[in-house]
């Protein structure tokens, strides 16, 4: 029996491969995540290594807001010079150098536009040398405060050679420097990781990134001869106290690298996610493939019967088929993977400023995730045909029959009774519960709403496919065309619910996006009273910030009401880490902003409602809070402000805008006088904001627009990611279609006979072809919509106020579902249209 079953599987060849190729896709996908996240955590051990190889111990201050990989960027706390000569006179210390490395050095090239990063922090340090690492490549380092020096990565990103001037932003205005030398790595690396660095002389380092004289971010301590780095930690920590952190380079090494994992982790659940997807779909096509399998092996499997096989061989045969086609798809799987993790690792560098990546290597995990993966998915998906395959009667093999299609009973009462579930659980969701139960409820009611749907696809496919396939038949081939597509429910509707899963998700996703699109314009229609922005587009993990002056300059243009700067920090309330705002006159933000509120005095804060009420304060209430550089300060909470009258819902006074661990502002207001237009004073401000190039001034409505336009990049984002469930759902229409000729070949040859010309059967493919991929991308379309409405309307409580169907978008897939469905026909329709005739009759 065995035997019977590989040769049966080796006579048809394209059965095999088209059997594969979902589980080949999607298998890739598992592979190539895991490929990707072992390469690159090889990357940052590597990187790591390199940073603290001349590292025997480092010294910092214990950071005021301790921050993960996963919340943001960690803002190094001051550490005093008088800690480094402490250091310098402890036994075992052979020499100790004060560093400053801060994030924020932000060197404008030569075009004019600020050099960004996506990804690599923009270092600015002190000059301290030389070591084994580094090596000049021409110039010299630093020694005047105008003076400057640049990794070469940068300098070339920059267009700058050695005697050129530089602009360079930090957080302090624009400054120009001479560039006096040019430095890398050896190994002929240009940085290490893409990371972009400027080494200003060290008195100038500290004013410019940290703020203050006589500071540094670290302290890099030599150990004397005989003496370990982890004999001297062991030394200086008692000395130095708790206050600071004592650690060798190996541990930083370990815990800097372990950190961007956290991170790195988090994406790969992302592209997991999707996999399963992607996998998902798979089955779809795999159980259909399968399920044609075994309708045109009726006769074969009929006469294995009579020969004495057991109904348990029988689904043997089958389940052995399809672990045969898992492990040849898990194997051509992780090939695919491994190439796509190299591709995906390639662009990974690119867009981080040319990352030295480490081998591609395929990780244990990767393989035995392929194999389990790609053989499961293929044996879960044939089980049903399998056992279908088992009920052929022997005396199936003495006739000219196939296998009667089952009712459609059963499924529709269990699609009937999950999809009642589902809206039942919805409608709680939506009208009954509240709070995080509603969301639970709906989240789960569309899920099994969704399932019922797939249940109930075969029993909507008949009447819907036959309405579809009106439109095409004004012709012979249309209408044969039309009937072939309905002549089958159940395949018909495995294979377009396969195309109704991507397409389902993708149009729910944009229902929520653009709902909340929506709802942000309609929410900055009301309340934001300000005529002109100064903003940035975020593209790294700091903001675009620029010169406070730019806020007095802007208030003194003849027509301006008023003028307000916002400045952002991650503070710390009760060991909570949360995201404060400030700004140097409430009064002036409020005036900007549309509405009143007192200056605040040092020692005020003013909370808005929703905040006061969740943690409980008042007017009154003392609050501690601790800012990134600066000491704890203990506010009193002098004002509560009505919900989005003003931007934040913490609003801290000017004075603590020097612990934040960016210190200058990194939104501006600008409210004009009644009567004054727009265009009069934008090209002023315009002016004003020259020197910060990461900045721009726009009227509002263009800065609503530029702040909704994430949602657009979400929704590209999403499609990108579920085009391989779409595209393996387009390959089971090709599935579908392929082996449905091979299935009607003899049925095609009595049409030729008959008078069906080659272009005519192509034509009757096509229609087939369009009308099941139509059918998908509407059930897809409407249970999107329905998903994404429901799912909108469970998350009011968080800002979306409106629900916004994308009839644009969703007319969209529709078109191209049709544009796929020819596609898709291609392939099939030539094979039909080049069957022989008078083989095609007599084919058995």
């Amino acid at each position: 029996m065995f035997r019977a079953t590989l040769k049966s599987l080796l006579a048809r060849k394209l059965r095999l491969v088209l059997s594969g190729l979902a589980v080949i896709l999607g298998v890739m996908f598992v592979s190539g995540a895991l490929v990707l996240t072992d390469t690159l955590n090889r990357t940052f051990d590597s990187i790591f290594s390199d940073v603290y190889a001349a590292t025997d111990v480092s010294v910092t201050a214990k950071p005021k807001v301790e921050v993960s990989e996963m919340d943001g960027e960690e803002v190094s706390a001051p550490l005093p010079a008088s800690a480094v000569e402490t250091i310098k006179t402890q036994a075992g210390v052979r020499s100790a150098t004060g560093r400053v490395d801060a994030d924020g050095a932000r060197v404008i090239a030569t075009d004019g536009k600020v050099l960004t990063s996506f990804g690599p922090p923009r270092i600015g340090s002190n000059w301290t040398g030389t070591d084994e690492m580094m090596e000049i490549r021409s110039g010299r380092g630093p020694e005047a405060p105008d003076e400057i020096a640049l990794n070469a990565t940068t300098a070339k990103l920059a267009g700058y050679a050695v005697g050129d001037r530089v602009p360079v932003l930090t957080q302090q205005p624009k400054r120009e420097f001479t560039l006096v030398g040019i430095w890398g790595y050896t190994g002929g690396r240009d940085s290490i990781s893409g990371v972009q660095e400027v080494a200003f002389t060290t008195p100038v380092a500290q004013e410019l990134m940290l703020g203050e004289k006589d500071v540094f971010t670290s302290v890099t301590v030599a150990a004397a001869d005989g003496v370990t780095p982890d004999q001297l930690r062991d030394r200086l920590a008692p000395v130095l106290g708790a206050g600071y952190e004592v650690k060798t380079g190996a541990q930083l090494s370990a815990e800097d690298s372990a950190s961007l994992k956290e991170g790195m982790g988090f994406f790969n659940q992302i592209l997991l996610g999707f996999a399963g997807v992607a996998l998902f779909v798979g089955i779809f096509l795999i159980l259909n493939t399968f399920s044609i399998v075994v309708a045109q092996r009726t006769r074969e499997l009929a006469l294995l019967r009579a020969i004495g096989a057991s109904r348990r061989q029988v689904i043997n045969s089958v389940l052995v088929e399809a672990v045969v086609v898992g492990m040849i798809a898990s194997v051509l799987g992780l090939l695919a993977g491994i190439g796509a993790g190299a591709g995906l690792g390639a662009l990974f560098s690119g867009m981080s400023g040319g990352m030295d990546l480490a081998p591609i290597g395929v990780p244990l995990s990767a393989v035995i995730s392929s194999f389990t993966v790609g053989i499961l998915v293929t044996v879960v998906a044939a089980v049903m045909p399998a056992l279908r395959a088992s009920r052929i009667a022997p005396v199936a093999a003495m006739q000219d029959v196939a296998t009667p299609d089952r009712p459609l009973t059963k499924l529709t009462v269990a699609g009937t009774v999950v999809t009642a579930a589902g809206a039942a659980a919805l409608g709680t969701g939506l009208f009954v519960a509240s709070g995080d139960s509603a969301l639970y409820l709906i989240l789960g009611g569309v899920l099994v709403t969704f399932i019922g749907v797939a249940l109930l696809t075969p029993l909507i496919s008949r009447p819907v496919v036959s309405l579809l396939g009106r439109l095409f038949a004004w012709s012979v081939p249309g209408r044969l065309g039309r009937l072939n597509s309905g002549r089958n429910p159940r395949r018909t509707a495995i294979t377009a619910a396969a195309l109704m899963v991507g397409i389902a998700l993708v149009t729910g996703v944009t229902v929520v996006m653009d709902s909340a699109k929506s709802s942000l314009k309609a929410e900055a229609a009301r309340i934001l009273k300000a005529q002109i922005m100064i903003s940035g587009d975020q593209g790294g993990p700091r903001p675009p910030t620029y010169d406070p002056a730019v806020v007095d300059r802007a208030e003194a243009i003849p027509g301006v009401r008023a003028a307000a700067g916002l400045y952002n920090d991650l503070v710390a309330i009760g060991g909570e880490r949360s995201y404060i705002a400030a700004t140097e006159d409430l009064s002036r933000l409020a005036e900007a902003y549309g509405t009143t509120a007192a200056k605040l005095g040092a020692d005020q804060i003013a909370v808005s409602a929703p905040e006061a009420a969740e943690r409980n304060w008042q007017a009154g209430s003392q609050v501690s809070i601790q800012t990134s550089r600066g000491e704890a300060h203990t506010y009193t909470v002098s004002q509560v402000f009505t919900e989005d009258t003003l931007p934040g819902s913490i609003i801290l006074p000017a004075e603590a805008i020097k612990g934040f661990g960016i210190t200058q502002p990194v939104l501006g207001f600008i409210r004009l006088d009644d009567g004054v237009a727009v265009s009069a004073v934008l090209p002023q401000v315009k002016a004003l904001v020259a020197d910060s190039p990461e900045v721009s001034a726009t009227d509002q409505q263009t800065f609503v627009d530029s702040q909704a336009a994430i949602f657009d990049q979400i929704i590209t984002m999403i499609q990108i990611l579920l085009g391989l469930a779409i595209l393996i759902a387009v390959l089971g229409v090709i599935n579908t279609l392929a082996l449905s000729v091979l299935e009607r070949t003899r049925e095609l040859g009595l049409l030729r006979a008959v008078g069906l010309g080659r272009a005519q059967t192509m034509r009757m493919i096509t229609v087939e072809a369009v009308v099941i991929a139509v059918f998908g991308a509407l059930l897809g379309v409407a249970v999107g919509a329905g998903m994404g409405s429901a799912v909108a309307r469970a998350l009011k409580d968080d800002g979306i106020t409106q629900i916004v169907l994308p009839w644009d978008r969703m007319g969209t897939y529709l078109a191209l579902a049709a544009l796929v469905g020819v596609i898709a026909a291609v392939l099939p329709a030539i094979r039909a249209a080049r069957l022989n005739v008078l083989n095609a009759i007599a084919h058995d």
